[in-house]
């Protein structure tokens, strides 16, 4: 009687993948990394006979596509409003300490930094809190550079997301049919 340590490999495959799609939206996983990773790995485990090189390739692209789809949408963002590169920093911090806040700090905390990162530009720019400060503008300008960052970031999360989930629709079609 021999063992089949197929189902292994594939039960590692779809952790890849299943991790790759939670990475997507959490910092802390190279989300896009780790699909194209299984999708290879699935590929190559059958000799790219169910799923051809040419699939792997077009996934290939998709994720380059869905990894500068992220960078870029951000960026966008905060080009729009001139946002200062604290600006992104905080956003990307924000980002980051988002993941140990749960779902509701991932979703805001970007937010929260981008403008904390505008406000510290100002105050670098504009010198030190004085009371005759224009604090009312420095602090409606951070919340405009924050909002635009912010939605910048979600954008480019929800795309990342769509072509991920193209790229495992791809890969899955290909295996099965």
């Amino acid at each position: 009687m021999s063992f089949d340590s197929s189902w292994l490999a594939w039960a590692g495959i779809v952790v890849l993948i299943v991790g790759g799609v939670l990475g997507t939206v959490l910092p802390a996983l190279p989300g896009v990394v780790l699909v194209l990773a299984g999708i290879v790995w699935g590929a190559w485990l059958d000799g790219f006979t169910r799923v051809p090189v040419w699939v792997v390739v077009l996934c290939a692209v998709l994720a380059a596509a869905a990894w500068a789809t992220d960078y870029v949408a951000a960026l966008m963002g905060a080009k729009r409003v001139r946002a200062s590169g604290w600006a992104i920093a905080g956003a990307a911090i924000g980002t980051v300490l988002g993941v140990f806040t749960g779902f509701i700090g991932l979703l805001f905390m970007p937010l929260v930094g981008a403008m904390v990162g505008e406000w510290w530009a100002l105050r670098q720019r504009n010198g030190p809190l004085t009371l005759g400060g224009n604090h009312a503008a420095e602090g409606k300008r951070a919340l405009e550079v924050g909002v635009a960052t912010w939605i910048g970031m979600l954008v480019g999360t929800a795309v990342k997301l769509a072509l991920v989930f193209v790229m495992i629709g791809v890969f899955v079609f290909a295996y099965l049919f």
